[in-house]
C-alpha cells in the first residue's frame, strides 16, 4: 500500500509495534529443550493481547500463529513438536493484522554455543539488511535494494536464495510491488515515498536453492545448508526509511 495519511501510518506503527513485541518475547524464551509449538503459543499471546491476528492463519489457513523455522528450514516453518537444541538457528517470522493494518517482521536467533560459521551467516543477513536500508529511498530503482543485498552476501561468501523476494504489504501480505533479493536487472519500477514494503534478505551457506518440505508449508535448502532471515516492514520516504518492526 501507499500511506496517504497520518492515521494509516499511526495505524501501522501500532501492529509493527505489536509485532516487534512477538518477536522480542519469543526471542527471550529461545533455548535448549523449548519447542516450537511452545514458542508459537508465546507469540499468540502477544497477538491476543494486542487485539491483533496472525495474518498467514487468517489469509492463508496456516495452522499456527508464528513461522518458526529451525536450521535449514528457511521460512514458513510449521510449529511442532520439535525441541530446540544448542547451536541451532532460529528463525522467528511474526506477520500479524489489527484493523485491517499488517507489518511483517522476522529475525535469526542463535543458540549457544553457535559454529562461527553460522553465527556469520546470521550476521550476514542482517548486515544485508542495513545495506539495503541506504538506498531505499523514493526515486532509486527497487532493483538496488536486491543489488545491495546480493553484493552483501557474496562479499561474506554465502548464498542469496533468489526464489525468496520483499513485498509490498499494508492491507494484504503480499501486494505490490515485489522487491527481490538480487540485482534484478529487468525492474524499473522506482519506490516513491509512502510505499509499505518488506526488505528480508534469506542467506544460506550452500547453493541458495530450496524446497518445500512434505508439509505443504515449510521452505528448506535443497541442500540442507544452514539458512538465516532478517526482515522489516518499512515506510518509504525521499530520506532514511521509516522502519515499523524495528525496536
Amino acid at each position: 500500500m501507499t500511506i496517504e495519511s497520518e492515521h494509516q501510518l499511526d495505524r501501522l506503527k501500532e501492529i509493527g509495534s505489536v509485532v516487534r513485541s512477538a518477536l522480542d518475547a519469543m526471542s527471550r524464551e529461545v533455548r535448549p529443550g523449548i519447542t516450537t509449538a511452545e514458542l508459537d503459543a508465546i507469540g499468540a499471546r502477544i497477538l491476543e493481547r494486542a487485539g491483533a491476528r496472525s495474518a498467514p492463519a487468517v489469509e492463508y489457513g496456516f495452522p499456527a500463529s508464528i513461522c518458526i523455522s529451525v536450521n535449514d528450514q528457511v521460512v514458513h516453518g510449521l510449529p511442532g513438536d520439535r525441541k530446540v537444541a544448542r547451536g541451532d538457528l532460529v528463525k522467528l517470522d511474526v506477520t500479524a493484522e489489527k484493523g485491517g493494518y499488517l507489518a511483517d517482521a522476522a529475525i535469526t536467533v542463535s543458540v549457544p554455543p553457535v559454529d562461527p560459521e553460522h553465527l556469520r551467516l546470521a550476521a550476514c543477513a542482517e548486515r544485508a539488511f542495513r545495506r539495503a536500508m541506504g538506498v531505499a529511498r523514493a526515486g532509486q530503482a527497487i532493483r538496488r535494494i536486491g543489488r545491495a543485498v546480493e553484493q552483501e552476501v557474496r562479499r561474506s561468501g554465502f548464498s542469496v536464495i533468489k526464489e525468496l523476494s520483499g513485498h509490498g504489504i499494508g492491507r494484504a501480505i503480499h501486494e505490490p510491488p515485489s522487491v527481490p533479493n538480487y540485482h534484478a536487472r529487468h525492474l524499473r519500477q522506482k519506490l516513491h515515498p509512502g510505499l509499505v514494503i518488506t526488505v528480508e534478505p534469506t542467506v544460506s551457506m550452500g547453493s541458495g536453492k530450496i524446497v518445500e518440505d512434505r508439509d505443504g508449508w515449510t521452505i528448506r535448502t535443497a541442500d540442507g545448508a544452514m539458512a538465516s532471515h532478517h526482515e522489516h516492514t518499512l515506510v518509504i520516504t525521499r530520506g532514511a526509511p521509516i522502519l515499523l518492526t524495528a525496536a
